[in-house]
């Protein structure tokens, strides 16, 4: 055991190392420094402690955690596993994740938003005004908004249990979805919300989803590691998720059924990235919002509006455009980040929560349906966020 640790020390600073070199870092936002692996301030001990017990628990097989205030990373680590078959291989700092949820505020909701601010789009129109199919079976009313915020009353997700496969198709089942409740009225976390709204981002750009990111917002932010449907090149560091149908590990290829019978990539998972890339958007966002000079892709303004309630008036889930700010699913704030903060979480076992006040962010990700998708890291982030917030004297 001892040996393994030294091992997974040793891998640790050796990627510390190259990423504190100029060729790694080149893409980053210039106020993110990173600090030392395994030589944090003491405070931060608590929360790599909830890790370490994560993983000895089997809530998680590996799991990388930064912390970022006044635009430098203060705190980094690397626990446990990376993957545990078909062959072993130690977490590294590098490692890509299966961003699976975060897909919708990073890259869906700022995408919209960006068209937005062109005047291409308006939050308070229908859908329908873009896409006139989207119309049929009473969903004439649901406004940009609505989806934005998961307040369409649309179902949770497009049904799975007949096969079907292509981009096409998945618009034909949007298409067909029937609201479960009336629009504006009930807060139902809905994938179907942010798989129209990747349709109408490629409809009104004229590009493909990657295609978009890949020019308007992770080339811009300098998020060289991350992207959709990652190549050849990155899947030895990708994380391995689970065996899909056929029984092969799904390694680079999105772990969401339904954005892997799309194609691979959809408006509400698909994105894979790395926690040096989490990090310099999360510190460009903060900066943005904060006036301070930043190469984040939305101007101040739009940036407040989509970090802001934006939800139906007198509705009690909070929830900006694409962020979460108090829903039922906020728990990944824990209990001491302030009432102003926002972030996200991933199916996989990744999460983002930032806190503008505080001028702070946390990232913790995991792999945690790897190898079997029996495990949880709920309580996970919710631990780490309130240690972190408590070593930050917050």
């Amino acid at each position: 055991m001892e040996r393994a640790v030294n091992q997974e020390r040793r891998l640790a600073l050796r990627t510390v190392g190259l990423l504190t070199s100029g060729a790694l870092l080149a893409g980053c936002v210039s106020r993110v420094r990173e600090t030392p692996l395994f030589a944090p301030e003491p405070s931060f001990a608590a929360a790599d402690a909830a890790v370490r017990d994560a993983i000895a628990t089997g809530a998680c097989p590996g799991a990388v955690l930064a912390v970022g205030r006044s635009g430098r990373i203060v705190h980094s680590a690397v626990f446990g596993r990376r993957a545990v078959t078909p062959v072993a291989e130690l977490m590294t700092w590098d490692t890509v994740f299966d961003m699976a949820s975060l897909t919708k505020p990073m890259i869906t909701a700022l995408a919209v938003m960006q068209l937005v601010e062109q005047g291409r789009l308006d939050v308070d129109q229908p859908l329908a005004r873009y896409l006139p199919d989207f119309a049929a079976n009473r969903k004439a009313a649901i406004t940009l908004r609505l989806l934005l915020t998961h307040y369409s009353g649309l179902p949770p997700d497009l049904a799975l249990d007949r096969p079907w496969s292509g981009r096409a198709q998945a618009w034909r089942r949007v298409v067909a979805a029937t609201p479960i409740h009336p629009p504006g009225e009930t807060f139902v976390y809905s994938d179907i919300n942010f798989i129209a709204l990747g349709f109408l981002v490629e409809r009104i750009s004229g590009r493909t989803l990657p295609d978009y990111a890949a020019t308007h917002i992770l080339t811009p932010l300098g998020m060289k590691d991350s992207a959709f449907l990652p190549g050849a090149s990155t899947r030895a560091r990708v994380a391995p998720t689970q065996f899909d149908e056929h029984g092969v590990m799904l390694r680079g290829v999105v772990h969401d059924p339904t954005a892997r019978r799309m194609g691979g990539y959809a408006g509400h998972a698909g994105l894979f990235s790395t926690a040096t890339d989490v990090a310099t958007y999360a510190t460009a966002l903060l900066d943005r919002r904060a006036g301070r000079d930043s190469r984040f892709p939305l101007a101040r303004a739009t940036l407040l509006m989509m970090t802001t309630p934006q939800q139906p008036a007198g509705r009690a889930e909070q929830r900006g455009f694409g962020w979460d700010i108090s829903s039922h699913y906020a728990t990944a704030r824990g209990e001491r980040f302030s009432q102003e903060s926002f972030g996200h979480t991933g199916f996989t076992g990744t999460s983002l929560w930032v806190d503008p006040k505080n001028d702070c962010f946390v990232t913790l990700l995991t792999n945690r349906v790897h190898p079997d998708g029996h495990g949880g890291v709920v309580r996970l982030r919710k631990d780490v966020a309130t240690a972190v917030a408590r070593a930050l004297s917050i």
